[in-house]
């Protein structure tokens, strides 16, 4: 077969070392698959000392704890010779008064080593302003709300950090939606930490229990939640009058309790009113009762992306009490003066700690509705 003229040897030589260059070249940079993914997430170091993990651990766990019950009780459904017993446990559900009558709180259990990793890890911790003797019932009134309000179950539905010492004989219970209640292992677990309904029994049924008994409310609700974005401190309380009325009717000093940090360990998506989103979690909230927070914060194995808090300084500041006198009707008028003075004593707080737990902020303390 004839050659092809072009086809010298000096042309293949010629063809031949091209490639070899243009393969070396290749060679002299490596291919690194994962290098655009780390541009985008920051990644946990290999080693890290080993109370960061169990902390990291601990809140995992709680955090993720309503639908892991709601697993473990779906896996042991599909275990027949456990349907009786299972049967006898959703009956006691429905009927079990606990969540109204002051829960089923265990010290040992609010005190185990579990609630100490969970609240070391942010670090969360309390101030306390001054004493509060055992001679009355109190009303904690918690603010801001957040977006779970990791703060006050780390002050006040455990004592990892030392509520008990600070205050000895008073004993807080902190109150959550009702529907909690009605996750099979879950509401146990809340029950044993003292938390209860915040039903209007519930709160009247524990704080006629005797001089010492408190409840810590968190104020805002769901619809505070929806503010809760860091380096803010927006709250809905203006309108918010039941638990002052609550507290005169029992005679319960109120005790205004302020986080600082409480909003910085999420990432709340931008939703300010008149927003499109805004609209949809406020349709959502008067469907249900409740919101759903577009958030995120970080993850197990990284430090910018997942569903866990960031790692950030929660320090709530136990305020004055603001005595009331026990009315049984008290008018509008009497409450709104109460109101006035719980209102002038968060503003205390936060004008005489802001510069000191609030140095990032982004506005002053501003109450919205």
């Amino acid at each position: 077969m004839p050659g092809n003229p072009d086809l010298s040897n000096s042309n293949r030589t010629l063809s031949a070392s091209s490639l070899r260059d243009r393969l070396s070249k290749l060679s002299v940079t490596p291919l690194r698959p994962v290098a655009a993914l780390q541009a985008h997430v920051d990644f946990v170091p290999a080693k890290i000392p080993r109370v960061r993990r169990l902390q990291t651990v601990a809140v995992a766990l709680w955090t993720t704890m309503a639908p892991i019950c709601v697993f473990l009780t779906f896996f042991l459904l599909s275990y027949p010779p456990l349907w009786p017993f299972i049967l006898m446990y959703i009956i006691w559900i429905h009927i079990d008064s606990a969540p109204e009558y002051g829960g089923r709180m265990s010290p040992w259990f609010r005190s185990i080593r579990f609630w100490k990793f969970f609240a070391e890890y942010y670090p969360a911790s309390y101030k306390k302003e001054c004493d509060l003797p055992a001679d009355r019932p109190y009303l904690f009134g918690y603010h801001p709300h957040g977006i779970i309000s990791m703060g006050a179950m780390c002050n006040f539905a455990s004592d990892s950090t030392g509520f008990s010492r600070g205050f000895p004989g008073v004993r807080p219970h902190l109150l959550t939606l009702t529907s909690n209640f009605t996750i099979p292992i879950y509401r146990d677990i809340l029950l044993f930490l003292g938390v209860c309904s915040v039903s209007k029994r519930s709160c009247e049924s524990i704080l006629r229990k005797g001089n010492g008994s408190a409840i810590t409310i968190v104020v805002g609700g769901a619809a505070e939640s929806l503010s809760a974005h860091p380096g803010t401190a927006d709250l809905t309380l203006r309108r918010r009058l039941g638990f002052i009325k609550l507290a005169i009717r029992e005679g319960a000093d109120l005790v205004p309790v302020f986080s600082f940090g409480e909003n910085d360990i999420y990432q709340q998506m931008p939703n300010e009113k008149g927003t499109t989103l805004y609209k949809i979690q406020k349709k959502f909230q008067n469907i249900f009762g409740f919101t759903l927070p577009l958030f995120h914060g970080r993850g197990i194995l990284n430090y910018n992306w997942g569903l866990l808090p960031y790692r950030r300084q929660i320090i709530a500041v136990i305020g004055r009490p603001v005595h009331v006198q026990k009315t049984d009707n008290p008018t509008v008028e009497q409450i709104r003066e109460v109101q006035e003075a719980y209102i002038a004593e968060l503003m205390r707080i936060w004008n005489k700690y802001k510069d000191e737990f609030a140095r990032t902020r982004r506005r002053e303390l501003n109450i919205i509705d």
